[in-house]
């Protein structure tokens, strides 16, 4: 099996067994503010589990560049995580089907400028890896109580090479 993996463009349809892609694209589903905003409504399946609820944080990523070297994914097993860039740079975006518990393949996306993803329950996925400064995200996630944070790291290393 190769260990390299080719970015592509991140698409709803292609990280839909994933997570969600976040944007303004189509028309809106409202118009609000006296006519003067669209309204793209409901974007993002958030999970946060019985004992959780929704926080924002934010986080500063130091920008990383292709070639990358993929040696660890990890996933919350107890709720959503959401990935939304406060800037308009692309961003890479590594998610791996679930194995019998562990991952499987990984795929690579490079997001468009406007994009933002949600990592549904239990998706594994690389770190946030901004590939532009500033490395600036809002993100959304569970704040509960126990752990929520699973970790795999690979035998053998991945190369993401661009597409």
């Amino acid at each position: 099996m190769s260990h390299e993996i080719r970015t592509e463009p991140l698409t709803a349809a292609a990280f839909a067994p994933f997570g969600d892609v976040l944007e303004a694209s189509g028309h809106p589903d409202r118009i609000i503010n006296q006519g003067l905003c669209g309204r793209f409504h409901d974007r993002a399946r958030l999970e946060f589990g019985a004992d959780g609820r929704a926080g924002v944080s934010i986080f500063d990523a130091t920008p990383r560049a292709l070639p990358y070297m993929l040696d660890m994914v990890e996933r919350h097993p107890d709720g959503a995580q959401c990935f939304v860039p406060m800037s308009l740079q692309p961003f890479l975006v590594i998610v791996a089907p679930d194995a019998g518990g562990r991952p499987g393949r990984p795929r690579a996306f490079v997001t468009d400028p406007g994009q933002a993803v949600n990592f549904l329950r239990g998706t594994w996925h690389g770190v946030l890896t901004p590939l532009h400064a500033p490395g600036l995200f809002a993100v959304i996630d569970r704040i509960g109580p126990g752990p929520n944070l699973e970790e795999h790291w690979f035998d053998r290393p991945f190369t993401v090479i661009e597409g």
